[in-house]
């Protein structure tokens, strides 16, 4: 099964946001999604996410169409952690995690068990009796990642899980980047699929196993990640010199502006 968007067209007033893309993730892999600012990226995911419903073409999630699941079942079966969250209740971090339960009739032991392990992968154990609204931008990051990742921890009867990502790593320092883009990448080998929007282009070549540039609204190229980071399309895109060489320790393109 795989989450399909298939010729998705949008506009917002006289602009368009989406011109006629089409995408899909298939279980047990991460793709991440790059695009210059403006080109669409945050868009295409509140459309899979359902938060966007003024849009023309289709989504598919798991064979039948998007609109033909109920709320629930999504619920169990994709997560989605959005560029901020804004929450000034005065939960506590493992109150807020806990919501990422709601959508399961699992009881409150296991329930708990759950938060636990998902406060513990994201390294927010020390903070589970601490205030939300208190806490660091990179914090709270970090806190509703455990959240989405406690909704969608287990396989779901439903079907596959999916895992979307809107700029993970923007609040985060050089070690939490890796340490998030770490649990996607081991939530994919686990059979989810993930799509991370991204605007660093390492991070995205040394994580994923696919990637689709976006660019003015239109799908620019896809592909692994050796066929698309080339000097010549990063360049078109983004405007800035670049050279694309091995990385020195590992297998994977890194991307240096000149």
């Amino acid at each position: 099964m795989s989450f399909c968007a298939s010729h998705i067209c949008f506009q917002a007033g006289e602009k368009t946001i989406l011109d006629d893309v089409s995408v899909q993730i298939q279980p047990g892999e991460m793709v991440a999604v790059l695009g210059p600012n403006g080109a669409g990226k945050s868009s295409l995911l509140k459309i899979m996410a359902g938060e966007q419903r003024f849009f023309s073409g289709q989504l598919y999630l798991n064979g039948r169409s998007y609109a033909d699941w109920s709320a629930n079942d999504i619920a169990r079966m994709v997560g989605i952690l959005p560029q901020s969250s804004e929450l000034v209740f005065p939960f506590s971090v493992a109150e807020v995690v806990m919501l990422g339960r709601l959508p399961h009739s699992s009881g409150r032991v296991k329930d708990r068990e759950i938060v636990t392990q998902a406060l513990q992968l994201l390294d927010v154990s020390h903070l589970s009796e601490a205030l939300y609204p208190a806490l660091s931008g990179g914090e709270k990051q970090r806190v509703q990642l455990a959240r989405v990742l406690a909704q969608i921890w287990e396989p779901s009867s439903a079907g596959d899980r999916f895992l979307l990502l809107d700029e993970p790593t923007s609040a985060l320092d050089l070690s939490h980047q890796h340490q998030t883009l770490e649990v996607a990448r081991d939530l994919s080998r686990q059979g989810a699929g993930v799509m991370a929007i991204l605007h660093d282009l390492n991070l995205a070549a040394q994580y994923a196993d696919r990637i689709i540039l976006l660019g003015n609204g239109r799908l620019v190229s896809e592909g692994a990640v050796d066929q698309v980071l080339v000097p010549e399309q990063i360049r078109a895109l983004y405007d800035i010199d670049v050279t694309v060489m091995r990385h020195p320790r590992e297998n994977r393109p890194l991307v240096v502006t000149l």
